[in-house]
């Protein structure tokens, strides 16, 4: 891999189109999906109906879709590495367009602190790889991409007008400079100054206005958003983490096949995405080698009605939150689900109580109602967007909520039938809950006296957005969140998987979004990665030894590092994401993001265990 290579997940989550790179010489902003170069085999198209259809129907509904467009999933494009002809892969241009030269003035006497630096423009470097520029003596110096942007709520950025900043109307073709002031990199010790000796602190960019009015460009599309903009632009740091959230939608695929032939098709169905009649059955056998070599046996109408069922059963799921589906699966009991085969994209156990239950250890399961075990699970990610400055939360059914917070999400390109997606394979855990012995435990009065602080809590944190919160996803999710989380960290030490190589999924669901007593209780804490970490059968071993990973998981939420001031935290006295947690904290519950399906939101060890700030709520004994 060189050394301006990406992985193919990294362009699904951190590096998608509207993020920016640091490259050895320059930084580079990742092109939208019309620069992706896809030909040939550099791609591999991926079927997932049920999250196609769900996205497809997200897309047209906001405009972003054409009415008459099927959307396809396909994979990053891979880069040709041995180097025959055009390499492939995904453009970048270069943003920002301002650099700042690597030779600078430092000051003398009380001013030896200061450090001045020119400030130059892309077309300003030397001809040769634009990576040095030459002052008027000629000396040659080396350039970095300067470290500041601006952006607006809506996604667009743009290059800081310098210039114009600093003079405003007034005309003047001076040199600029950065001075900088000591080592804190202060926004207050740093200021832009040109040779007219006018000059601006960057602590006075942050003030609203000052950077002017956004023109809605995006540089990832290389275009201007159509409907225009007119915002407030902000300063943006360009290597800050809030310049990129990128909005991903995930589901675990689920087993429909019902004999061979739909086996073969649910597997082609990304190459069959164009078929809508029998004749085009006929045309993909022609000019497909994998349908021709897979399906060439059947005959074309089989094809096709095999074809049509699976759309229809897709089209269906897709009308309803992709948690259902995957609880009642599950959930079912039944002794083996799915298939154990080297193509199956799902295959579990349910075990047997007595495999995991041990009275010895000493804790009270009953309210635990099944263990599957998930030998095999294939997990499908899609971007669909992005956002600036703060991530677009999402809502605990896993559906997709078009929240409109201070900031909207952005699109990744312009009239493209298709969306980047990845799938990974891997294994886990499903806990099933009793949900009448979670329903039993809401209606305790000490439990529900807490379920008021974090309901107050919530409503705090959901101010912050413009348009309408995401609904409170229920105390029962808070629970089940707060559980999966101790439990990540348990079984990370248990099994020896890394802990930012768990993920979960939380099932608190019922028919109503109003965060009542959930009808579906469950959780699954699962590894999906494109590599071979995490699918060594580690965790899938550690249900054996369930009952000993849940009693120390318990245990360490006793007493945390931060206690008393964990234990006594109160949501409702709160603003921001501390407004959603009770007793939680680095030291006990908050784990990676990239392993928390809800931004390390709705968390409180009090729920489960005794702590020292005695509520009374806790639902293990």
């Amino acid at each position: 891999m060189t050394k301006n290579s990406q992985r193919l997940s990294q362009l699904i989550s951190t590096f998608g189109p509207g993020s920016m790179i640091d490259l050895p010489t320059r930084s580079v902003i990742v092109a939208g999906l019309e620069w992706w170069d896809m030909r040939g085999n550099s791609f591999t198209t991926i079927p997932e109906p049920r999250l196609a259809m769900r996205l497809e129907q997200l897309l047209k509904d906001q405009g972003r879709l054409d009415p008459e467009v099927q959307l396809s999933l396909r994979t990053p494009p891979v880069s040709n590495e041995l180097g025959h002809g055009a390499p492939q892969g995904v453009a970048a241009p270069v943003f920002p367009t301002w650099f700042v030269c690597e030779q600078g003035e430092t000051g003398s006497g009380p001013n030896s602190s200061l450090r001045r630096r020119r400030l130059v423009r892309w077309q300003d470097l030397d001809t040769k790889g634009r990576r040095k520029f030459v002052f008027d003596d000629g000396r040659k110096s080396e350039v970095t991409p300067i470290r500041f942007v601006c952006a607006c709520e809506k996604g667009h950025m743009q290059d800081i007008d310098w210039r114009w900043v600093v003079h405003g109307a007034v005309q003047c073709h001076e040199p600029m400079w950065i001075e900088e002031k000591g080592t804190s990199a202060d926004p207050a010790d740093t200021s832009v100054v040109c040779g007219c000796e006018r000059r601006l602190s960057l602590q006075d960019a942050f003030q609203p206005g000052r950077l002017g009015k956004c023109r809605g460009e995006r540089p990832w599309l290389m275009d201007r958003d159509p409907e225009g903009c007119g915002d407030n632009l902000k300063l943006l740091t360009r290597t800050a983490t809030n310049t990129y959230f990128p909005q991903v939608y995930t589901v675990i695929s689920l087993p429909a096949e019902e004999d061979e032939l739909s086996r073969l098709v649910d597997e082609l169905s990304g190459d069959l995405a164009g078929v809508q009649t029998i004749d085009d059955v006929a045309q993909a056998k022609k000019f497909n080698p994998r349908v021709s070599a897979s399906l060439g046996a059947y005959s074309n109408s089989d094809i096709f009605d095999r074809l049509k069922r699976l759309r229809d059963r897709a089209r269906v799921d897709a009308s309803k939150s992709p948690k259902l589906s995957e609880f009642d699966v599950f959930a079912s009991g039944t002794a083996e689900i799915g298939s154990n085969s080297a193509s199956a994209k799902l295959y579990a156990q349910t075990l047997p109580r007595s495999e995991w239950e041990d009275t010895s250890v000493g804790i009270d399961l009953s309210s635990i109602k099944g263990l599957v075990a998930v030998h095999r699970l294939r997990e499908v990610s899609c971007l669909y967007g992005f956002t600036r400055f703060e991530a677009a939360p999402t809502s605990a059914d896993g559906d997709i909520e078009d929240i409109q917070l201070a900031v909207r999400g952005a699109p990744i390109s312009r009239h493209a039938d298709w969306l980047p997606a990845i799938e990974q394979f891997g294994e886990g855990l499903f806990i099933h809950f009793d949900e009448k012995a979670v329903a039993a435990w809401l209606q305790e009065p000490k439990v529900a006296a807490r379920q008021e602080d974090l309901i107050h809590g919530y409503e705090h944190w959901q101010r912050r957005f413009s348009g309408g919160a995401p609904s409170y996803p229920g105390t029962a999710y808070t629970l089940l969140h707060s559980l999966s989380h101790a439990l990540m960290a348990e079984i990370a030490l248990d099994c020896g998987y890394p802990a930012s190589s768990l993920k979960e999924r939380i099932y608190a669901l019922s028919d109503s979004r109003t965060g009542n007593i959930p009808e579906r209780c469950g959780v699954l804490i699962y590894t999906a990665t494109p590599g071979a970490q995490g699918t060594l059968g580690g965790l899938v071993g550690a249900g054996s030894r369930f009952a000993r990973i849940v009693a120390g998981a318990l245990d360490r939420l006793k007493v945390c590092s931060n206690d008393p001031v964990c234990a006594d935290h109160e949501p409702d006295g709160h603003s921001g994401d501390r407004a959603t947690h009770g007793a939680a904290c680095h030291g006990c519950l908050l784990i990676a993001e990239t392993s928390c399906e809800m931004r390390n939101l709705f968390l409180d060890r009090s729920l489960l265990v005794p702590t020292m700030g005695a509520h009374g709520s806790s639902f293990f004994d």
